[in-house]
């Protein structure tokens, strides 16, 4: 076999509110009057290599709960990055009060959303929010809704499970690092449901444009490879949508070494894009290791990259 032909799928990698957040952080990290320990609220992107990075700056990384128990382990004091899938009020007002010195790097796409959820609360609104469970940009834009006025659904049945009054005046919102592929079937699902429901489709114009180019290379290759972090909500979401709706075969990998040579044997093109939290250096260690591929090459462990 010949070596791969690799297409190189753009837009790929970071985008503005990643570059914007990263860019925050080490500013923070390298100001010599911002007060130390200085602490992200989470995973500042959901990137470990990104992670690593501020680490190796002095920034610790809390994460493993919600924000607001994240917070009680910040010492007073010290410094806090809000990350770029944004807080809830309640983490705002408890960290003002403790006289934290605070920074926001909440992507404005996500911002947007808290803007619009609090315009739709003050009008009388309640909030039917389509994202995943367990993810932070869904438990800081659900914040800024009272309780009992907002609720989470993932998927169709959870449409099945809303206690919302029919005659209730309803706004549909979406996390922004979905797929419309992924939102479609449950819009559907609400508006038969909830007729009078307003939707908004909040997904963010660089998620759609790097899902449209993935589905879009892959009626070229024979499978497609996407690099990014097993938490990268948007990676995870570009393996869907090239599989389902490109109807390819795609495999998310984290960093080169997680590359196997018997996934390339019979292929003869491959397509390589990157989630918007993955560094570009990790992408074209991908990239590269996949120009250089030979069966002869890889055919022993010892000789991967």
């Amino acid at each position: 076999m010949a070596e791969i032909e690799v297409v190189k799928i753009t837009p790929r990698g970071y985008c503005y509110g990643v570059v914007d957040a990263m860019t925050m952080a080490k500013q923070v990290a390298q100001d010599p009057n911002v007060p130390r320990p200085i602490f992200v609220l989470g995973q500042i992107v959901h990137n470990r290599h990104a992670v690593e990075a501020l680490e190796s700056l002095g920034i610790q990384t809390l994460d493993g709960g919600r924000r607001l128990e994240l917070l009680d382990q910040v010492p007073d004091g010290a410094t806090v990055i809000f990350t770029a899938h944004g807080v809830s009020p309640d983490v705002k007002r408890v960290a003002r009060q403790r006289g934290l010195n605070c920074f926001d790097a909440t992507c404005p796409d996500v911002t947007k959303t808290h803007t619009l959820i609090q315009d739709k609360v003050r009008d009388g609104y309640s909030i039917i929010y389509i994202g995943t469970k367990g993810h932070p940009e869904p438990e800081g834009a659900m914040g800024e809704a009272p309780s009992g006025r907002v609720a989470l659904v993932t998927t169709v049945d959870d449409v099945e499970h809303l206690g919302f009054d029919p005659k209730t005046s309803l706004a549909v919102v979406t996390q922004t690092t979905l797929s419309q592929w992924d939102t479609q079937d449950v819009i559907r699902a609400v508006q038969r449901r909830y007729p009078g429901a307003e939707v908004h489709n909040e997904i963010c114009l660089a998620t759609q444009l790097r899902q449209e180019a993935a589905v879009s290379a892959a009626s070229t290759v024979d499978m497609v490879v996407v690099v990014g972090d097993r938490r990268s909500n948007n990676s995870n979401r570009l393996v869907e949508v090239v599989d389902k709706v490109g109807g390819k075969p795609a495999i998310r990998v984290e960093e080169v070494g997680d590359l196997r040579e018997d996934w390339f044997r019979d292929v003869h093109t491959v397509g390589v894009t990157a989630g918007s939290s993955t560094p570009s250096q990790v992408t074209r260690a991908v990239i590269q290791w996949l120009e250089n591929y030979q069966p002869s090459n890889y055919a022993n462990p010892a000789n991967r990259t």
